[in-house]
């Protein structure tokens, strides 16, 4: 671990010598330095962008648990009609009411469940279109710093906090996107 630790650092050592201002702010808040890292999550969820997602999926899978109530109050209701008349049909006539009662329960099971994984979806849809969309402002980013690669900070052994470049990326992408209500619908081939 020590020799790896040793690597990295000689190899950043001709940067340092060379005058880099390494983790030294330049006039606009970015640091120069071949490496920066983000917290991408971070930087979803404190986004303009991000903060409407997570509403917006929360809200829909409020609205979605509130439907599924609704849906097994009257199924419960309905069953409990359909078991009172049990006596007084024929049994033939009472077996074609509970089997079409049987296919509209898993009828509407199947459309639910569809819907759930349609919310359950989203988190992931919203974090690609994210990343497609703030490409530009990384890229700006990189420029400024003279920056060769962003990593992810979890990924990353050890750094300096000077090279997080995650805050000014919500500024930009909050800047360049809002909330991203104004975005088109994501390529669904996209995929980064």
């Amino acid at each position: 671990m020590r020799r790896l630790f040793a690597l990295l650092l000689l190899g950043l050592w001709p940067a340092l010598a060379a005058g880099q201002n390494l983790g030294g702010p330049l006039s606009e808040g970015v640091v120069q330095s071949p490496v920066l890292v983000i917290e991408f999550e971070r930087v979803f969820s404190e986004s303009a962008f991000g903060k409407r997602v997570i509403a917006d999926i929360e809200s829909e899978g409020a609205a979605l648990a509130a439907e599924n109530r609704r849906i097994e109050t009257e199924l419960t209701e309905e069953e409990r009609r359909l078991t009172q008349q049990r006596a007084s049909l024929p049994a033939e006539d009472f077996r074609t009411l509970a089997d079409a009662f049987d296919e509209k329960v898993q009828r509407l099971r199947r459309e639910q469940d569809t819907k759930a994984r349609a919310v359950s979806a989203r988190p992931e849809e919203a974090r690609r279109q994210f990343v497609v969309t703030m490409q530009p402002v990384l890229r700006e980013i990189m420029q400024e710093a003279g920056a060769a690669v962003i990593l992810e900070r979890r990924s990353t052994f050890v750094s300096i906090s000077a090279i997080d470049v995650s805050d000014r990326v919500i500024e930009r992408v909050d800047a360049e996107i809002g909330d991203g209500r104004d975005l088109p619908a994501p390529d669904p081939e996209t995929n980064p």
